[in-house]
């Protein structure tokens, strides 16, 4: 029996834009603060049927093997069963994006100040 390979659905902004993508592959890593996405999946659409929005995620993420998303671009990373439509979703100038909440370090006081 075949076994089935984990599909994954990875939602981000981008540029004050949201991505939704399809991939094998998620991990955190190697560089810190990052999510690895890898082996991107793209719908294979007969000829005559073409869907602009996967084709501007096609050419955008033609010949990339991997792709690191900063971690607070990330909104959301689903396990799924079946690949949907990738697409890129404008968001107006309306849209609220509220950064993940990190930790912000005192101001160095050094020698000699108080």
């Amino acid at each position: 029996m075949a076994t089935q390979q984990r599909l994954f659905k990875v939602l981000f902004h981008n540029q004050g834009s949201l991505y939704e993508i399809y991939a094998h592959k998620v991990s955190q890593g190697s560089l810190f603060g990052f999510v690895e996405v890898e082996e991107l999946v793209f719908g294979e659409k007969s000829a005559l049927l073409v869907d602009p929005a996967e084709e501007r995620l096609k050419s955008e993420f033609q010949g990339v093997s991997r792709t690191f998303i900063p971690l607070h671009s990330v909104v959301r990373i689903d396990e799924v069963d079946r690949e949907g439509p990738a697409k890129v979703i404008e968001l107006g100038e309306s849209a609220v994006v509220t950064p993940f909440p990190f930790p912000v370090p005192p101001p160095d006081k050094g020698p000699g100040k108080r």
